[in-house]
């Protein structure tokens, strides 16, 4: 397992290095690199002698528990793993390095066409990825599974109608409260002091930086190879301060679950994540329960006028809280807020279900996309890079990969509400500036597990209770009506 993870990792090495540094004109061989990697770790995955090995070692009782827990979900992977030949493995790696290229290709030339005809092939592979691993009700539910185990359209669909509606009437109490002026953050801000600064934020939270570095990508990204090399990107917009501060915040989440992981187990079930859903939850919590905080800000606020000195030194701390926090539904899903968020996530959503039931097509992507932004979020859509050609996650083949983005932050809140309950003067060691008791708690709770426990059970485990939504919406109401005083 150990070697398959090593040509695994190497694969995800040349995959960091095509996103942040690799050259145009590598791409044909980068693809195909990846390509025959992704072949032979799958190739040896599937190998029958080690299905056989797994059988034997999961029917003796003689086993620690850990080494059970591992023999039974490499089994469970096995299985699933050998519905697909090292052919089609390769095929959808290929196609993931050509659908890479030509979106950015596209996002440059700000048209969907040239990333249409790739984006159409992915998605008839992803078609008959679902047909190869087998579903109940609706061809989705296959993809899903890959990101959260157990999620399935029926799931999904009641949780988006639980929380639609009051999403909904907390949208429209905010915009008859107070105003909020957040122009201050969309003056110039340089470069390399907004880039300095973002690696201050990342030292704050707990990241090692002799286990992983940040680099500048098209689209933020975590990435990991094992957990003592796990790397960060982010973008930087000089004339808006929230690309590089939201994206350095939410991809060190991701980050720290991965530093957090055991390397005990390296290329077993019990060193990896749970779930995508989890994964969410610590980049939902420290970006938002955290990092969109007046705790929080309280403590580094001044370093932050320090640093942009003509920009906010005449900008106080409650001006700058309010701000940050601003509720006002928009184009881009990873600079949205919190409430008008999880509409972004469920029109992707939707438009990814259509997609693989065979309702909607490729060629109708942008009008469809547009129509849902004006009709969920009134807002207009100018172009596609603003609109659909937005996410990276497509052209890796991601499908069913957006909707734990918004389970995440239902997780985040519960494990976050946790955490105060559980650790007495929270909210003061992080107005002090010390986060290290939160991040203990996560490292203790959620992180060494690995995948040992479902997403439910983890919660159950951390929590006392399964998910409950009352959580995410609480916390919601509770922040925002001391902002917007409605």
């Amino acid at each position: 397992m150990q070697k398959i993870a090593d040509v695994k990792f190497s694969a995800a090495v040349l995959q960091w290095d095509q996103e942040t540094y690799l050259p145009p004109k590598g791409a044909e061989f980068r693809g195909r690199q990846l390509a025959t990697l992704s072949e032979i770790a799958h190739e040896w995955f599937i190998d029958p002698q080690l299905g056989q090995l797994l059988e034997e070692l999961h029917s003796r009782h003689d086993l620690q528990d850990d080494q059970q827990r591992n023999v039974a979900l490499s089994l469970e992977d096995y299985n699933k793993q050998k519905k697909f030949t090292p052919a089609f493995i390769r095929q959808l790696s290929e196609a993931s390095s050509r659908c890479f290229h030509s979106w950015l290709q596209a996002r440059s030339a700000n048209s969907f066409a040239l990333f249409s005809a790739d984006l159409e092939h992915m998605v008839q592979l992803k078609k008959e990825e679902a047909q190869l691993a087998g579903y109940k009700e609706h061809p989705y539910n296959a993809l899903l599974d890959q990101y959260e185990k157990g999620a399935t359209v029926a799931l999904l669909d009641r949780v988006f109608t639980e929380v639609r509606q009051p999403l909904k009437d907390l949208l429209g109490r905010i915009a008859g409260g107070q105003s909020v002026d957040d122009r201050f953050l969309r003056q110039d801000y340089p470069k390399q002091k907004q880039w300095d600064f973002g690696m201050e934020l990342i030292r704050r939270m707990g990241f090692d930086f002799d286990a992983g570095r940040q680099d500048i990508s098209e689209h933020p990204f975590t990435t990991n190879f094992n957990s003592l090399d796990v790397r960060i990107t982010t973008r930087i917009d000089e004339h808006d301060f929230n690309h590089m501060t939201w994206s350095c915040i939410h991809e060190t989440g991701h980050a720290l679950y991965e530093q957090g992981l055991s390397a005990d187990y390296y290329g077993l079930p019990l060193g990896e994540f749970a779930s995508l859903g989890i994964h969410e939850s610590q980049s939902r919590l420290w970006e938002n329960n955290v990092g969109r905080s007046y705790n929080w800000w309280q403590a580094i606020y001044p370093r932050l006028q320090r640093v942009f000195p003509t920009q906010l030194s005449d900008v106080s701390l409650q001006q700058f809280y309010r701000a940050i926090n601003k509720v006002q539904p928009s184009l881009i899903r990873t600079e949205a807020d919190e409430v008008s968020y999880h509409f972004h996530v469920m029109i992707r959503y939707e438009l990814e279900k259509r997609l693989i039931e065979g309702s909607l097509a490729v060629a109708d992507i942008p009008a469809w996309w547009n129509e849902h932004y004006a009709a969920w979020l009134g807002v207009t859509v100018p172009d596609d890079k603003r609109g659909c050609l937005q996410d990276v996650h497509w052209s890796h083949g991601s499908f069913g990969y957006f909707p734990t983005y918004s389970l995440g932050s239902f997780y985040a809140a519960q494990f976050f509400a946790a955490a105060e309950n559980q650790l007495p003067g929270l909210h003061e060691a992080i107005g002090a500036g010390n986060t290290a008791p939160l991040l203990a708690w996560l490292r203790e709770n959620i992180h060494r597990w690995g995948r040992r426990y479902t997403s439910e059970e983890l919660c159950q485990k951390a929590t006392g209770k399964t998910l409950e939504i009352r959580y995410f919406l609480d916390y919601l109401l509770d922040k925002y009506v001391n902002i917007y005083k409605f």
